[in-house]
């Protein structure tokens, strides 16, 4: 059996590689189909609510003109 190599912290995290699968099992086991796809829905929304408030600063910031001084040349 071909075991996934899930390599966000690095090839031989012992977390992505060990344990992170084996709760998810387990999890799995425990949790009807029906909390797992609330949980999901709950973990994208509050994902979508950083996004919305990087993109506010990200506008904010965008707004804001080069501040500087305004010569007329004769």
């Amino acid at each position: 059996m071909e075991e996934k190599q899930n390599t966000a912290h690095g090839a031989g995290c012992f977390f992505c590689n060990i344990a992170a699968p084996q709760i998810e099992a387990m999890l799995g086991h425990l949790w009807p189909e029906e909390t797992h796809k609330h949980f999901r829905a709950a973990r994208l929304e509050a994902l979508k609510g950083i996004r919305s408030l990087l993109d506010a600063r990200i506008e904010r910031m965008s707004k804001h003109e080069a501040q500087g001084t305004k010569i007329s040349v004769e």
